[in-house]
């Protein structure tokens, strides 16, 4: 499937970041997380690890979809850029849990330590704001 302009910009900054906030909730207890996260480009999905004992996990076992942000640190507004995103995560297992691992582990080496939780954020919507393309320029991406 061939991706859009705003696609493929969205991908590459994605794919540049490594950490988010996740936002998940239940009922009307919420929380949110920073979390380290590989960008899997073919999905439009976030490989995250944490652990299904801590709050946010316990919601997102209650309540899969999940929004957040991601957004690095710029040094002037002229050079904001972030996405805003909302997607459905779910726990990891067998073949797809052992790939995320591998890519991960690749790219967090400390994580191969750690034997926590994989879960997949497929993305289903993203705002993406970029002033280096003009102030307050949007992209967006949904997934069809």
């Amino acid at each position: 499937m061939e991706q859009s302009e705003d696609q493929q910009h969205i991908s590459r900054f994605l794919g540049k970041q490594h950490v988010l906030t996740l936002c998940a909730g239940h009922g009307l207890d919420m929380w949110c997380a920073n979390c380290f996260y590989v960008f899997d480009a073919e999905r439009m999905a976030l490989w995250l690890m944490t652990e299904p004992h801590t709050r946010h996990g316990v919601l997102m076992q209650h309540n899969p979809s999940v929004v957040g942000t991601i957004a690095p640190r710029p040094k002037t507004i002229a050079l904001i850029k972030g996405v805003q995103y909302r997607g459905l995560v779910t726990e990891l297992s067998g073949d797809d849990e052992a790939l995320a691992r591998a890519r991960y582990c690749r790219r967090f080496p400390i994580a191969k330590a750690m034997k926590a939780t994989l879960w997949q954020l497929d993305l289903l919507e993203v705002k993406m704001t970029d002033n280096a393309l003009g102030f307050g320029k949007k992209l967006y991406w949904q997934r069809d």
